[in-house]
């Protein structure tokens, strides 16, 4: 890309909002916009397929929606035993998730896309990594699980706890290249892709 053009309409194709206050670090402008896509697995997929393919296909649908941007995606299979683990949605299934969890090792699999829609045809619009986070949950009781659960409710996360809040407490050990994966968007592998994309930073 050419350095001197205009900054690039940038976007998150996504509704978390762990992920926007994870790139509202970089003090970039950026849009979020919603992909609505089917994020069901599809049968035998392995983990980290799932996570990618979903990135992917976030990204893609927005830089359909909005030409010339470029689009972040970005998702997250959590997995113990190899069987994935999903958003627990309500206090009951989050007790069970972590009572299942605690003093074992879950798997995080973090997938990002970065998607350049002003690529030319010759050129792949797509940058995308995946990266692995191994988490080692402490053996807690289930009234300090079931208390934590109380507290900071985390009924939208996958794994039933907020490795930036509260549930940190329930940790035992995180094993990562890049310690903002586990919340969502790895932050480092990010940065490197939008300078690839000639996206600028630091006001330069």
């Amino acid at each position: 890309m050419i350095s001197n053009s205009p900054a690039p309409r940038l976007i998150l194709a996504s509704s978390s909002p762990y992920r926007r206050s994870l790139l509202e670090r970089l003090g970039l402008p950026f849009e979020v916009m919603s992909p609505d896509i089917d994020e069901a697995p599809m049968a035998d997929e392995l983990p980290q397929a799932t996570a990618l393919r979903l990135a992917c296909e976030k990204a893609a649908a927005i830089a359909a929606r909005a030409p010339g941007s470029i689009v972040i995606g970005s998702d997250q299979v959590a997995t113990l035993d190899g069987e994935q683990i999903g958003k627990p949605g309500n206090h009951a299934r989050a007790l069970a998730q972590l009572q299942n969890m605690r003093g074992r090792e879950v798997l995080f699999h973090t997938a990002l896309c970065v998607w350049d829609a002003r690529a030319s045809a010759l050129t792949s619009p797509a940058q995308v990594d995946t990266i692995l986070t191994r988490v080692t949950f402490r053996h807690l009781s289930d009234a300090e699980l079931d208390a934590y659960l109380r507290i900071e409710q985390p009924y939208d996360c996958a794994g039933s706890a907020k490795n930036e809040g509260l549930g940190i407490a329930l940790l035992a050990r995180i094993d990562s290249c890049d310690p903002t994966a586990l919340t969502g968007l790895p932050m480092i592998a990010l940065s490197g892709m939008l300078r690839k994309a000639s996206v600028r930073f630091f006001g330069l």
